[in-house]
């Protein structure tokens, strides 16, 4: 058996991107590690906070029932702030990670990496998926601890841009749904700047492996539950019927380094 570490800015991203990898690998009899660099200090506030509870009580509690929805056996926090949007003045924030020093972060990343005797780590794309600084900064961060580590496999975790633009095209001919996060579907434009400028994810014809996680995908929606906060039962992604729910995210994209594109359908571990 193998050992998987994924590492990810905020609690609820290990989902989005690789929740249906980590389920697939747990399954598999294979160990999981997810390591999360930040509290997610920033993040939506809900409503029915105990009293004494913060925001980050609440995340780290929901990250470690994502986490047994989908397997993992340990979750390591790095402890960094959020560092907001791009423009917030969070950013600014000497504790954020987006500030930290690659070199020391990469090490304690690096560090994890040695104690599980790790075969494969997972970060972001070079403008982790859609721009946010953290998702930047984990892309950087696990560049220096490849380099430390240079016995693990590394993949960056993306989005297959152009199938995200074919989705959303056909859901506005069939008028399927009406909603996307942040508008609506006639205003969204998956090809248009994010966060930092630059589109979404990555044109398909960069990426190298796609993993079918169709199998786990009764999991990772369960996962995106734990994160009431953040993902309401209401939210878009929860909404979907099943076979949009499939289309969206059955299928999960990487950049293997060291692989060059076109992509082929494969796994992780293969």
């Amino acid at each position: 058996m193998a050992t998987l570490v994924c590492f990810h800015a905020h609690p609820d991203d290990e989902v989005i991107s690789t929740g249906g990898t980590i389920a697939r690998a747990s399954a598999d009899g294979h160990r999981v590690v997810l390591v999360v660099a930040t509290n997610g200090d920033h993040g939506e506030v809900p409503d029915d906070l105990e009293p004494g509870e913060t925001i980050v009580d609440r995340r780290r509690r929901e990250t470690e029932a994502s986490a047994e929805a989908l397997g993992i056996n340990r979750v390591v926090w790095l402890g960094y702030s959020d560092s907001g949007m791009t423009g917030w003045e969070q950013n600014a924030d000497p504790t954020s990670f987006h500030l930290a020093d690659p070199a020391e972060a990469g090490e304690r990343l690096a560090a994890v990496l040695h104690e599980e005797q790790a075969d494969v780590l997972t970060i972001y794309d070079w403008h982790g998926n859609y721009g946010h600084p953290d998702h930047i900064a984990v892309h950087r961060v696990g560049l220096v601890a490849e380099r430390l580590v240079p016995s693990v496999r590394v993949l960056q975790a993306t989005m297959n841009r152009d199938a995200f633009v074919r989705m959303v095209e056909r859901a506005r001919a069939s008028g399927e749904f009406s909603e996307m996060p942040g508008g609506d579907v006639d205003d969204f434009d998956p090809a248009g700047p994010a966060d930092d400028g630059n589109p979404m994810g990555m044109a398909e014809h960069e990426l190298t492996l796609a993993v079918d996680v169709t199998a786990h995908l009764g999991a990772k929606r369960a996962a995106m539950r734990c994160h009431r906060s953040q993902i309401e039962d209401t939210s878009f992604f929860l909404e979907m019927p099943d076979d949009t729910f499939s289309e969206a995210f059955g299928i999960e994209w990487f950049i293997e380094h060291g692989v060059m594109p076109p992509h082929r359908t494969g796994w992780i571990f293969e």
